[in-house]
């Protein structure tokens, strides 16, 4: 028998019987039951790990898009085996789904590592999903290639589009104003998502789609491909045949995952306006590779990189615009002045290589060219002060700049509870001009960082016309949201972060300019606070919740768990 580096296929990670002969002999003997030939099961395999739920409605296409990644796998020479992961539903996890990304990646690394195959492609769309496959990934470090599920189309209600979820945002805050009937949400509803697929806009899932692609781990062109088209198929068994050409010496992903990488996916994630969940990702997935993401070099890159991109939730447009106006080739298009052109991605091309070509049209209404900005530096922003002093984020492109430079009243919240119970009440002392606060909803606290940080306007500054102000929390907000508001406060209020010393009544400032972000009361009184602190909540007794609370890390290093990040890894893949 020769050992696993030199064996291929399903003589891969036998299982132990004290026996390897025998090991292969009885998994030869059970594959059979499935039906396949022999010379089917003398192929190199590649796995597909793939995520089809009945609880993840962005993942309805999955079916059809597995048998396309087969599809190319087969005609390629390969044996593709596909097995489910955790999926991640947005929208249907308590408390968040932020909390199951951890558990998701270790399932997803576990299953490479434990499963005999020779690459893996991973099939996922959803927000959370593509980084826990990629975390995962960078983990195991097997040759990898992620196909994304691709976004939904828009649909059209009363002469306009409906795209979710900045729409449903939207037109949720015209419902709490008193603009719109209940009659009129309800329609609303059953129009925000009618097909396959994940957020028409850049929200989360189409950002991380971009960013993979950015990173070189998956296929060129194929990011914003919308579910429903006949492209998105094409692109599946595209990477089933490239995942069996990077089987012979193709790079893994911790060779693709380098600094310059990495800056090219911040440098898109600025162009684009995209998800300030993002930041948290790709801390996450670079953290597996070792690398720190700096929060002081996104601001410098942020200085010097454009939004470029006019889509929902910082501009106009759909991500079905965007791939028909060029797509992710034509943004690293217009970036490619300020790229690293010799990064490298699953196919082996070099950046430079694939950009090398003529350029197509784009259509400049979406995808403005590098001279010619929507905004002239980037949609996201990393605020530091003594109310942050591991960092927070601010996504400008989607705020109100009157607001960037502000000194106001703090009213705080202690929790999400809190917040339901008072944000409504006509008795709130509140105005325009101050600074909502909301505690306790970060990573560390039972809430574990949900999307609550776009906190209500209360209803009746709304209902006066009040269409933004400034918000702060530990916690995150969706990538299809917009409004002021300073996101991912590190350390975070459950933690013993200076965020939870804030009391209404307080004075924040806020410069956008200066990158700071402070409580401003003085170190005496902050003091005092402290030493009254309640202790902090009782953590789980058991399972995930238990190892939740005592491994998560702050949300400057992606909340990723301590032991799963490259310093807390005891060997390699």
């Amino acid at each position: 028998m020769t050992n696993d580096d030199e064996a291929h296929g399903l003589a891969r990670g036998l299982t132990h019987y004290g026996d390897a002969d025998f090991a292969l002999y009885l998994r030869r003997s059970f594959i059979r039951s499935t039906g396949l030939s022999e010379s089917l099961l003398a192929r190199p395999v590649v796995g597909i790990a793939q995520t089809t739920s009945g609880f993840n409605n962005c993942h309805r296409g999955m079916p059809e898009l597995l048998e396309a990644v087969k599809r190319g796998v087969l005609a390629a020479g390969g044996l593709p085996l596909d097995f489910p992961t955790i999926s991640l539903g947005e929208v249907y996890l308590n408390p968040t789904s932020l909390m199951y990304r951890n558990l998701m990646s270790m399932d997803v690394e576990e299953m490479i590592r434990a499963q005999p195959m020779d690459a893996v492609v991973l099939l996922g769309g959803c927000d959370k999903t593509v980084p826990a496959q990629l975390m995962g990934a960078v983990s195991a470090d097997k040759p990898a290639i992620q196909l994304v599920t691709g976004p939904m189309l828009t649909h059209r209600w009363r002469g306009q589009r409906l795209g979710a979820c900045t729409d449903c945002r939207r037109l949720w805050a015209d419902y709490r104003a008193g603009r719109l009937t209940a009659e009129e949400i309800a329609e609303v509803e059953g129009g925000l998502a009618t097909t396959a697929g994940t957020c028409a806009v850049m929200g989360t899932a189409s950002t991380m789609a971009c960013l993979a692609e950015a990173l070189g781990l998956s296929l060129p062109g194929t990011a914003a491909i919308p579910a429903v088209h006949a492209e998105r198929l094409r692109a599946g068994e595209a990477a089933g045949r490239q995942a069996m050409a990077m089987i012979a010496g193709g790079l893994r992903p911790r060779q693709l995952l380098t600094a310059q990488a990495l800056d090219n996916a911040l440098r898109v994630l600025l162009a684009l306006g995209g998800s300030t969940n993002a930041v948290l990702h790709l801390a996450a997935i670079a953290g597996r590779a070792g690398m720190p993401l700096s929060l002081v070099r996104l601001n410098a890159l942020s200085d010097t990189t454009p939004v470029l991109v006019n889509l929902k939730p910082s501009g106009e447009h759909y991500m079905e615009d965007f791939f028909a106006a060029g797509g992710m080739g034509a943004l690293l298009r217009e970036l490619r002045p300020l790229l690293h052109l010799d990064c490298r991605d699953v196919t082996g091309r070099t950046l430079g290589e694939r950009l090398g070509g003529p350029a197509p049209s784009v259509d400049r209404t979406v995808i403005r060219a590098l001279a010619e900005p929507f905004e002239p530096v980037g949609g996201l922003v990393a605020l530091h002060g003594n109310l942050a002093p591991q960092g927070a984020i601010l996504k400008r492109s989607a705020a109100d700049a009157r607001l960037f430079e502000q000194e106001g009243r703090a009213v705080v919240f202690r929790s999400l509870d809190d917040l339901a119970r008072r944000i409504d009440d006509p008795a709130l002392e509140v105005t325009a001009a101050d600074v909502l606060v909301l505690q306790h909803a970060g990573p560390c606290s039972p809430a574990a960082m949900p999307e609550a940080g776009y906190l209500p306007i209360p209803r009746k500054l709304a209902q006066a016309g009040v269409k933004d102000m400034l918000r702060i929390s530990d916690a995150r907000m969706s990538g299809t949201a917009f409004g002021t508001i300073v996101l991912h406060v590190a350390p975070d209020a459950a933690s013993g972060g200076p965020l939870g010393l804030a009391e209404t009544g307080d004075r924040i400032r806020m410069s956008v300019r200066e990158r700071r972000l402070e409580l401003l009361v003085d170190d005496a009184e902050l003091g005092r606070r402290r030493a009254l602190r309640p202790p902090a909540a009782t953590p789980p007794a058991r399972g995930y919740g238990w190892l939740h609370a005592r491994h998560i890390l702050q949300a400057d290093r992606g909340c990723d768990f301590d032991f799963l990040t490259c310093a807390g890894r005891t060997g390699g893949g």
